[in-house]
């Protein structure tokens, strides 16, 4: 079977463009320019014309369309970049308003600067929270075997570690520039077992001919590091970024892989966070340990994007003070200001861990001198594994406008010393599968994460339409509203049948797909939900909790420090409350838990009831693909619904006020 072509469908675009002759006016070429011409030579077939006056359609650059290079301009007969990387981005937005009936009429500049993709691929082909199978790097070419093990482990897979699949590679490039991605780390930020050698030879060469693919879809390539590096493959005994040699080290690998890669973007770095080696096993701070790698890429102009997801691992639930939220602005905002301009500080948009519901991340507004980009999840760890539907940018864009001393969308370019050192970066969710993401209604949020970072004030429903007339063409229109029924909601849907009121983590441990009511509850993660017979929460108010609600401006502060003022959504995220509690819906909490379980249910049956409907409308292969996961995400609503109904009755001893089932 052929792989899928996602929302760039060719044999659809030659279609659109069968009348339409093409002609580049430059200056000079580049190698962007130059893939630019494969693209309407080689994947579109389109004719491409040496005399201009013969052309249907002009493409140029004119550095004086703006400043910003990525810019660029659509019209009737007429593509313009400010660059030779806008005029590409150009090219795929005329693409785009061809495929969907729009017109052709665009100017356009992407509102964040870093647009970033990072993967989770492990050099043994397996993907951390990977739900698409194998990784498109690495493993044994012809293997897709299922990649969440429940092990993380790096296994010797005895041959080249690199899958050296070219052609889905370069199909894979052009969806990331379509959507405007402009940067990509190619591995697992826990770096494991030969992926801690990737920076040298002899895998640096190999990696090197995989980022002059990329750059030449205007795609920086980055790689993340091993903090042990050092020790581990360099045979020294400290990785103590203040030791000199240690220091020596990181620069002679760093300009070898210069050498390799002349435009290397540069490291993504997670370190002390969950077992990872770090400065602070040095009694050093994270400043010491991002500026000393800083400095060896600033001749380069290299990055080094810092990870803040660190915590203590051994967070104990017997403290209630205790709290997993408070601990990347604690160990981060005390160094505002310390970090070398070339280092980004990567931040999750929610305190704990891409949760199902969660408040904005503090530190966006309060870091005010450092360059910071934000960190989203598209594959869904939390949020069904792409199995269960959930089109996330509801959540997403609710993260990006939330205002705490400004909206995150603006303060973190604002409050980044270099704002071209700022952005949004995500988890990517694509794999050796056949239609990339598992479900092909998944793709809906690798599409739209692309749309939210070029343009931040378009609504969720803005961007799945544009997904939709993408992906799906030649489908009749209701076909379409059919489809955007499905998805517009399903992140509510999957949220109503998951752990109640941004309370937390209720999932199976490590995992996390289906319901396990204390499987964190009394773990060293932090993950708590503190229910007994009179309620559940945890209290992170200044009062009487953690202080985390304290970490907001002061406006925001005071409404999370309020249980009356507290939206009901987030509610025992920053409150212990009494199953009898009234909430701003009118009903009791409990009363609230079992509706929202039921609901979720409910909402899940209506949509394999729709998706029937479609049968004979769209192709087989999607029809089949996302009926399974459809049936799969009604047994795990069910088992969501009836293990969190049946604690709470337990707990609580009040009955459902509708009487309906509840398993005692």
């Amino acid at each position: 079977m052929a792989i899928d072509e996602m929302w760039l469908q060719s044999s659809i675009l030659k279609k659109r463009l069968t009348n339409e002759i093409f002609y580049v006016n430059l200056e000079y070429e580049d190698k962007i320019t130059i893939r630019l011409r494969s693209e309407i030579c080689e994947w579109l077939g389109c004719q491409l014309t040496g005399e201009k006056s013969e052309a249907t359609v002009v493409l140029s650059v004119n550095s004086k369309l703006d400043d910003n290079l990525e810019v660029y301009e659509v019209k009737e007969n007429e593509i313009i970049g400010a660059s030779s990387v806008g005029l590409l981005y150009g090219f795929y937005a005329y693409l785009r308003l061809k495929l969907s009936g729009a017109n052709l009429s665009e100017k356009s500049a992407p509102a964040q600067s870093l647009r970033m993709i990072n993967h989770w691929d492990q050099v043994d082909g397996t993907i951390e929270r990977g739900y698409a199978g194998e990784s498109i790097f690495f493993g044994r070419f012809g293997s897709n075997d299922n990649t969440d093990t429940g092990s993380f482990a790096v296994k010797d897979i005895g041959t080249d570690i690199f899958r050296n699949d070219f052609t889905r590679l370069k199909m894979y490039a052009r969806f990331l520039a379509s959507i405007g991605i402009n940067a990509i780390s190619l591995n697992n930020v826990n770096v494991r077992g030969l992926g801690t050698s990737l920076i040298v030879s002899p895998y640096i060469e190999k990696v090197g001919e995989i980022a002059k693919l990329f750059a030449t879809f205007g795609l920086k390539t980055f790689l993340a590091i091993n903090w042990a590096a050092p020790k581990l493959i360099g045979e020294l005994k400290t990785s103590d970024p203040l030791d000199e040699k240690v220091c020596a080290w990181w620069q002679q690998t760093i300009d070898h892989i210069y050498e390799v890669i002349p435009d290397f973007g540069g490291f993504v770095v997670k370190a002390d966070s969950e077992g990872e080696p770090g400065p602070y096993q040095y009694g050093r701070n994270h400043a010491n340990g991002a500026n000393m790698l800083a400095k060896a890429f600033e001749k380069y102009n290299g990055l080094v994007i810092w990870r803040t997801f660190v915590y203590n691992s051994q967070t104990d639930w017997r403290n209630r003070k205790n709290d997993r939220a408070k601990a990347s602005y604690e160990n981060f905002m005390p160094l505002d200001g310390d970090f070398s301009d070339n280092v980004i500080l990567q931040i999750k948009f929610g305190p704990i861990d891409f949760g199902v519901r969660e408040p904005l991340m503090p530190l966006f507004g309060a870091l005010k001198k450092t360059n910071q980009i934000m960190e989203f999840q598209i594959t869904a760890e939390y949020l069904g594994h792409q199995i269960d539907l959930n089109y996330a940018l509801p959540q997403w864009l609710e993260m990006i406008h939330f205002d705490n001393y400004g909206q995150p969308k603006d303060t973190i370019s604002a409050n980044s010393p270099v704002a071209t050192h700022s952005g949004f970066v995500a988890i990517g969710n694509v794999g050796m599968d056949e239609n990339w993401c598992g479900n092909k209604l998944a793709q809906a949020n690798f599409y739209g994460f692309g749309c939210m970072c070029w343009n931040n004030d378009l609504s969720a429903a803005e961007i799945l339409q544009e997904w939709l007339a993408l992906t799906f063409p030649e489908v009749k229109a209701e076909v379409q509203k059919e489809i955007y029924e499905l998805l517009i909601d399903s992140n509510q849907t999957y949220e109503l049948y998951n752990a109640p009121l941004a309370v937390g983590s209720m999932m199976v441990p490590h995992y996390h797909y289906g319901p396990s009511i204390n499987g964190y509850e009394y773990d060293r993660w932090g993950a708590y939900h503190f229910s007994d017979r009179n309620g559940l929460g945890i209290d992170r108010t200044t009062a009487t909790g953690t202080g985390f609600a304290s970490l907001y401006a002061p406006e925001v502060a005071k409404v999370f420090e309020d249980k009356s003022k507290t939206p009901d959504e987030i509610l025992l995220f920053f409150h212990y409350v009494e199953y009898g509690h009234l909430l701003h819906n009118g009903k009791t909490l409990i009363q609230t838990i079992y509706d929202q379980h039921f609901e979720g249910f409910e909402r899940v049956k209506s949509y394999i009831k729709s998706w029937k409907s479609l049968k004979g409308q769209v192709d087989e292969a999607t029809y089949d693909n996302v009926a399974d996961r459809l049936e799969r995400q009604l047994e795990n609503a069910r088992n969501w619904r009836d293990q969190v109904n049946t604690y709470f009755y337990r707990m609580s001893g009040i009955p459902d006020d509708k009487g309906r089932e509840i398993y005692r």
